[in-house]
């Protein structure tokens, strides 16, 4: 027996809007940490985006190639809700999402004005019976091939508390590895001493990770295995408990990462969307904004009057880095 953990971040770029980062945590029988867990489940799982009407699997790949701001949420949601009923939540709502993947967020969702009184049903873009039957079939593959899910967790970074962890930690990269390094030591407090293997899709341009790892897991002593622009891997514990992490770019071809992705792109989603419903009810003809640098600059110009009506301080509002 061996676990997974994967991680991925969601809206590292933006001015507006959270950061959202994800993990995932895997048990698997009789793995070898060379063999791709997408072969194991190939009887429904894809690492490409698919059709539903079109095939009986379903897709687990970067959350890019799933959703794009002219396409819909479904392929998203088919991911993301089925392994959400497999960890036994049936999610209905906006705010039961976050509430389930993201609990920690409860206090800024019910302090920033455009999170406060919003909600919406849940799924927005599948429908109920496609979501039933592909957790059916993914419930079956994962028994037939003694593959669990024991967790999908995530952390929002808002821009007020955005700005003062990177700024202290004196990047915004050094704050999205902290973030990403807590998720995973939370993980591993379940996975009994069993061998492990993480994948963390690379920090920006970072190669060096041993330091904020040994900060964290203070009681083993981090084996430096390789840093390089491409790929830094550690490891730590002994032979039959042995824990391996890398640091990769392109770490979302990696199936627990790929679904830390989706469920990080999502939230992000929801958070925009909430964010946007808040700004289009303030301001007449407003057009909305994915939170990027240079759409964000003429979003904030639109609302700069409204804004200041509404003493909404720049601090809860504008991410600087």
């Amino acid at each position: 027996m061996a676990f997974l953990i994967g991680t991925d971040e969601a809206g590292y770029g933006p001015n507006l809007g959270p950061l959202l980062i994800s993990a995932t945590l895997w048990e698997v029988e009789d793995f070898d940490f060379s063999e791709d867990l997408y072969e194991r489940l190939s009887p429904v799982v894809s690492s490409t985006p698919v059709s539903y009407k079109q095939t009986e699997s379903v897709a687990f790949c970067d959350s890019k190639q799933l959703y794009s701001s002219k396409a819909t949420l479904a392929g998203l949601e088919r991911g993301v809700f089925s392994l959400l009923r497999l960890l036994g939540h049936d999610v209905k709502d906006w705010r039961e999402c976050w509430r389930v993947l993201s609990p920690e967020s409860a206090t800024f969702l019910d302090e920033l004005p455009w999170y406060s009184d919003f909600n919406a049903p849940l799924p927005r873009d599948s429908k109920e019976s496609e979501v039933a039957d592909i957790t059916e079939r993914l419930a079956t593959c994962f028994e037939s091939t003694g593959v669990k899910l024991h967790g999908i967790r995530s952390a929002a970074v808002f821009p007020q508390p955005f700005n003062e962890r990177s700024d202290a930690l004196g990047s915004k990269g050094a704050l999205l590895s902290l973030q990403t390094m807590q998720l995973v030591v939370d993980f591993l407090e379940k996975t009994q001493g069993q061998p492990t293997f993480i994948l963390c899709d690379k920090h920006g341009g970072r190669s060096k990770y041993s330091q904020i790892i040994q900060e964290l897991i203070p009681d083993v002593l981090i084996e430096i295995r390789g840093e390089s622009r491409l790929q830094s891997v550690y490891c730590w514990g002994q032979k039959n408990s042995r824990v391996e992490i890398q640091f990769v770019a392109k770490g979302e071809s990696f199936m627990p990462s790929a679904v830390a992705s989706m469920a990080s792109k999502y939230l992000r989603e929801l958070a925009m969307m909430a964010f946007n419903n808040y700004w289009g009810q303030e301001v007449e003809g407003l057009k909305p904004t994915a939170g990027y640098p240079q759409d964000a600059k003429r979003f904030k110009k639109d609302i700069a009057t409204r804004q200041t009506e509404l003493e909404i301080d720049d601090r809860i509002l504008w991410r600087t880095r």
